[in-house]
């Protein structure tokens, strides 16, 4: 029977550092221009990995990840804007499903279709999704998010009662910091709570190499003109301690499910 191997994929260098010290005995491996953290956490073999960003550069890591490590199971944690009016800095999205918005081959095959795949979207397994809503939802209860973040950082960024949506996350090789922008991506997407450049590709590499996917993003900006404001603080003061706590939660729950 094969080996479980988790392998994890942050899309800023400070989550991937917070995560890899959470590994016991870790080893790096530097593969084409990445460090790959390789320990256990939980007994069950880890690799955690910078994905950079932008979807080529997400979809090199992950096959990387599935042709050098044989990881058997993924997790992508990181940031986006929402797009949806109920989110708010500091809440989390979990992908249900994720598209790319900025891939178009009409009028040969329908907008954002998957060339040779012949779907729009592609669809997290049920079973990963609940685990993934386990852990984020453990993380929100107010004892667990008061001992993971300080009420000043809570504070500066106005995160008082942070709540979890699960549902359409889309992908695209764009950093959205414009209203009209963002407008017109929920124009042509309604469904779509949140945007971000990485998840779809991952998923895309995932589905057709048979390895399970998960997707989480923490919400950092409204995907409009205050996008960039604060955002290195946001990533270091929250995000980063979210994506600590989330993933040892879910390992957790992975190890409770074997």
């Amino acid at each position: 029977m094969q080996e479980r191997v988790l392998g994890i994929m942050g899309a800023m260098p400070e989550e991937v550092h917070g995560v890899a010290g959470l590994l016991d005995e870790p080893e790096i491996f530097s593969i084409g221009m990445r460090d790959y953290y390789v320990g256990r956490l939980n007994g069950i073999k880890t690799v955690v990995v910078f994905s950079r960003w932008g979807k080529v550069a997400a979809a090199a890591t992950v096959t990387t990840l599935i042709l050098r490590f044989q990881v058997t199971d993924l997790v992508f944690t990181g940031v986006a804007g929402a797009l949806h009016p109920e989110l708010n800095i500091g809440d989390i999205v979990i992908a249900r499903r994720l598209i790319q918005h900025d891939l178009d081959a009409r009028p040969l095959m329908r907008e954002f279709e998957i060339p040779l795949l012949g779907v729009t979207s592609l669809e997290i397994q049920p079973e990963p999704l609940k685990l993934a809503e386990q852990a984020v939802r453990e993380l929100l209860e107010k004892q667990h998010l008061a001992a993971a973040v300080s009420t000043g950082d809570l504070r500066q960024f106005n995160i008082t009662q942070p709540k979890l949506l699960v549902g359409d996350i889309a992908s695209g090789d764009k950093f959205f910091a414009n209203s009209d922008d963002k407008h017109a991506l929920l124009a042509r997407l309604p469904s779509v709570l949140c945007v971000e450049m990485e998840g779809a590709a991952v998923a895309q590499v995932c589905h057709e190499y048979g390895v399970s996917c998960t997707v989480i993003r923490t919400i950092s900006d409204a995907a409009n003109e205050q996008s960039a404001v604060d955002f290195p603080a946001f990533i270091g003061k929250i995000a980063n301690k979210y994506s600590i706590e989330i993933v040892k939660n879910l390992v957790r729950e992975i190890s409770g499910s074997k």
